[in-house]
């Protein structure tokens, strides 16, 4: 343990050439909302966004000079990660990336890399980019950069928890991690050690560590839930696993998808931090946790503000179906004269109709209609109901209907 703990420290002092330290900051906000002394240490004011640069800039020193072509694939945080350390060591990159990455990240990573990173888009899933990079890799002697399951990278995630120390003057009752593929976590769990209590969050949807822990050893938990992009990882990487597998599973927690986005829209409303689905991970799991880290000093890493605002739309919308605040449902509406206005009448003063959309017309004497409601609390839902159920309409709730909702939501 100290060993690592020195590697990590050399780490980040070799970074500060590079890069500041990322702010840790006291939120006021939380700290009163759950009687805790909540400090937010601040991934996402790094250079490129996230985390992840701490890996590649410690991965690449440690390859250069036996290395000067480095590959990837990646469709997010380690792709503009490595390219910013490949345009910092002077050395040529090649970032693979899915078809089917969206424009905004392909980019990025071409800003931070510049002359020194070339893009090729391979695959329209990740599996078959990385096959890809790795056989280029191979090819070409370059050096493979692994976003997580790699000693060295895995040390140099571990100046999040070195500058950690450093700045609270101590170390923290208890820290909150975010799970993906498992390198910050693992770094941090390795640095602290038991002198803290953990608390690791993954989506409900890519359970990976939780399922390596029952399992005794990596599994992959394929298909997985993608929304949480930057933690939506099939199986956690093995190095990170053996760093991890002495954790409780009761300590493993996760959380819905649609959950989280209720943390990034009051984030970015509230405090004006931009966070990406896998970076409020942490400050989401504070209102599971609440009663055990009441009075204590808690860190929660926010891993990373790398939003691409396009997804806002959506992310606002599965925060209010998580909230109770919106509804969907299939209204079957009789053909008659007057039978809309009787349907409209049975809203209340604070419902308002945001979707309203014939989905059949062909019967003669009903019609589907699909149609999407939103209110101020989620006490208002079933006055309304019990009103339509009285008048005798027939309706089906589709709002949880994950696979209905993907093609008419």
């Amino acid at each position: 343990m100290s060993q690592f703990r020195e590697g990590a420290k050399r780490a980040t002092q070799a970074m500060r050439a590079v890069f500041p330290p990322t702010p840790c900051m006291r939120n006021d906000l939380l700290s009163d909302r759950f009687g805790a002394d909540i400090w937010l240490k601040r991934e996402d004011l790094s250079p490129v966004r996230s985390y992840k640069l701490r890996g590649a800039f410690n991965a690449m020193r440690r390859a250069i000079p036996k290395h000067q072509l480095f590959v990837c694939a990646s469709a997010g945080n380690h792709a503009q990660g490595v390219a910013f350390m490949c345009r910092h060591f002077g050395v040529q990159g090649v970032v693979f990336m899915p078809v089917t990455t969206p424009e905004q990240k392909i980019l990025k990573t071409r800003m931070f890399g510049g002359d020194h990173v070339e893009v090729r888009l391979v695959g329209d899933y990740f599996d078959a980019t990385l096959v890809a990079a790795q056989e280029f890799c191979t090819a070409e002697n370059g050096a493979f950069l692994s976003p997580f399951d790699d000693e060295d990278v895995i040390e140099g995630q571990a100046s999040v928890a070195v500058e950690i120390e450093q700045q609270l003057g101590a170390v923290p009752d208890h820290i909150i991690l975010p799970v993906g593929g498992g390198g910050l976590s693992s770094g941090t769990f390795s640095y602290f050690g038991n002198q803290c209590g953990y608390t690791f969050v993954e989506p409900s949807g890519a359970r990976s560590l939780a399922e390596a822990l029952e399992a005794g050893e990596p599994v992959d938990v394929s298909p997985i839930n993608t929304f949480v992009d930057g933690a939506a990882v099939a199986k956690i990487g093995v190095r990170p696993f053996t760093r991890l597998k002495s954790v409780s599973i009761e300590d493993v927690i996760d959380l819905p998808e649609d959950r989280i986005c209720g943390t990034i829209v009051e984030m970015l409303n509230v405090e004006g931090i931009v966070l990406e689905p896998a970076g409020a991970l942490s400050l989401e799991a504070l209102s599971v946790v609440a009663p055990q880290i009441r009075g204590k000093r808690v860190v929660c890493v926010a891993s990373g503000g790398n939003f691409d605002f396009e997804r806002l739309p959506e992310v606002k919308e599965r925060a209010q179906r998580y909230g109770g605040l919106k509804k969907y449902f299939i209204l079957r509406l009789p053909q008659r004269p007057g039978a809309l206005k009787d349907f409209l009448g049975m809203l209340g003063p604070n419902d308002n109709i945001t979707r309203f959309e014939y989905m059949k017309k062909s019967a003669r004497n009903f019609g589907s209609v699909l149609i999407g409601i939103e209110t101020d609390s989620p006490r208002n839902f079933p006055a309304m109901f019990q009103r339509i159920d009285d008048a005798g309409f027939t309706y089906t709730d589709i709002t949880n209907d994950e696979t209905l909702a993907q093609f008419v939501i």
